[in-house]
């Protein structure tokens, strides 16, 4: 069985759950860009979900590049779940999306 998702970006930036949070903080009111490039034949449905509510749910054909922002209004650290499902086949990926308030200065 091979992967569905071959790649997972936050920002721009490979995710990965064990870097430095602050790589990917973003201030509020500037968008989170989710990007998931896919593998396979056919086609997939895509999803995020956070907070218990889909933000997006999309069919593209594979192999193909899903890319999707999202925008808080509030600061906060929130768990966005990203899932394809192709073939009978479903993979997940959570992605820590932290929010502040203000920018830093200096």
């Amino acid at each position: 069985m091979s992967k569905l998702v071959k790649m997972v970006k936050l920002n721009n930036l490979q995710y990965n759950a064990n870097r430095d949070p602050q790589v990917y903080r973003r201030v509020v009111g500037h968008p989170f860009r989710i990007q998931a490039m896919l593998e396979g034949q056919g086609s997939a449905k895509i999803s995020v979900t956070c907070e218990g509510k889909t933000l997006k749910e999309s069919t593209l054909e594979l192999p193909g590049i899903f890319s999707y922002e999202v925008t808080f209004k509030d600061a906060g650290i929130r768990i966005a779940t990203l899932t394809v499902t192709a073939d009978g086949q479903s993979e997940s990926h959570d992605l820590l999306l932290d929010t502040e308030a203000h920018a830093k200065v200096g």
